[in-house]
């Protein structure tokens, strides 16, 4: 082989060897730099080319003028001024409610019996205690009415001037109590001690241990005109609607019952309009609302703890909270959504509870022993209450008479109220 074909073949390992070197290192010699790129003049477009390099270079370094500017701010619909003030004006202040007492009284030899109804307080703001066998009436503590057999319940008539008296021994006793003089004895109807007594306008309602419910016309000589029969053990609880046409009854039985006087049948046994089973332990507690006519609330016993509220006219229970105590009285509130109930064992205290939520507003204690009884003044803002520990005290749980001088809610009137009977 000659020496030209060798410095080919070597020259040609050499490429084989090093690709990348032989593409992109530049070439020494000028005769073997034979790829320079020559442009094509003609086909440039030199103006185009000077705009870029003069005018281009310019707005490479202007913003852009359709996003220089920020967008408009959103339109409030409701400005947040107006939204703030309408907040603070809707918003109601919440109501003080004070935690002690405002006035204790001495409440001697008061019965500690939770199938009793002691005190009641009328609407010419007489208030009256039954203490052992003597009838007391605080706005004149000196004042004693005559001592008679064992007192077991009072209650005033609406007119506020005359009082009844349950006794021991089945008898029903009416006083004056301007004169402190007994008007007449209600005898015959039941065969045990008389423990709960209601009013509706000159009817007396009473409840005895016999479990009979006695309706009384206190204004003729034959008393009796209407008698229900439905409990089978002590009757402690009795409660008239606002309307007179329905009248609730819970016992000892663990029974709720609700009455209507339109189906009522002089001189003879009356059946029940609902029964109501749901509570498990003695039923004291009845308060029916100043608001909902057909709404009813209840409490149980010790062994229950809960407090119901019933739909009177279907027998529907609509709600069911627990206590964790004995519930021993309730009352309402006649100027708010606000319910008060009263408790025994562990901590004696009176709890108040906003509706239909049934959150606690507040709790106040103050009794030492389970608080028996309460009672309410006629325009709804003080609450008197008595335990067993032997004091009388009074709360101003629903506000001072200036909070609650609006006109009171309205009680949505029950259906055909006034009709005796539907054919």
């Amino acid at each position: 082989m000659d020496a030209g074909s060798m410095n080919t073949s070597s020259s040609l390992k050499a490429q084989s060897r090093f690709p990348l070197q032989q593409q992109f290192l530049p070439r020494t010699t000028s005769k073997e730099n034979l790829d320079r790129f020559i442009p094509n003049r003609s086909a440039m477009d030199m103006d185009y080319a000077h705009f870029m390099l003069t005018e281009g270079e310019k707005r490479k370094r202007e913003p852009n003028r359709e996003f220089a500017n920020k967008p408009p701010a959103p339109v409030e619909l409701i400005p947040q001024d107006y939204s703030l003030n309408h907040k603070a004006k809707s918003t109601k202040p919440r109501r003080h409610i004070p935690q002690s007492s405002e006035r204790t009284l001495d409440a001697p030899d008061i019965v500690d019996d939770f199938y009793l109804n002691l005190l009641d307080w009328g609407s010419s703001n007489v208030l009256a205690i039954a203490l052992g066998n003597t009838m007391v009436l605080p706005q004149n503590w000196s004042q004693l009415m005559k001592k008679m057999d064992l007192l077991l319940a009072s209650t005033g008539l609406p007119d506020g001037r005359h009082i009844a008296i349950g006794l021991n021994n089945s008898h029903v006793q009416l006083w004056d109590s301007t004169s402190n003089r007994q008007l007449r004895t209600l005898s015959g109807g039941h065969r045990s001690r008389v423990g709960s007594l209601a009013w509706n306008n000159h009817i007396l309602t009473t409840g005895g241990m016999d479990g009979q419910i006695i309706n009384n016309d206190v204004r003729i000589r034959s008393h009796i005109v209407e008698t229900y029969r439905g409990h089978t053990q002590e009757v402690c609880g009795l409660k008239w609607s606002a309307s007179g046409q329905q009248l609730a009854s819970g016992g000892n039985d663990n029974l709720v019952h609700i009455w209507d006087r339109s189906t009522a049948l002089s001189n003879s046994a009356t059946q029940w309009l609902h029964r109501l089973e749901d509570h498990t332990s003695a039923v004291k507690a009845l308060a029916w609302c100043p608001f909902q006519g057909n709404l009813l609330a209840t409490g149980g016993g010790g062994g229950d703890r809960s407090i119901k509220f019933w739909n009177t006219h279907t027998g529907a229970c609509l709600n069911s909270i627990d206590t964790g105590s004995q519930v021993c009285a309730l009352l309402w509130n006649k100027n708010e959504r606000e319910l008060l109930s009263s408790h025994g064992f562990t901590q004696n205290q009176l709890t108040v509870w906003k509706y239909p939520s049934m959150v606690k507003m507040a709790e106040l204690n103050g009794h030492t022993s389970r608080v028996l009884y309460m009672a309410q003044s006629p325009d709804g803002c003080t609450v008197a209450t008595a335990a067993g520990d032997e004091t009388l005290r009074f709360w101003n749980v629903f506000g001072v008479p200036e909070m609650a001088a609006k006109p009171a809610i309205k009680a949505k009137p029950e259906p055909f109220s006034h009709l005796n009977r539907i054919r």
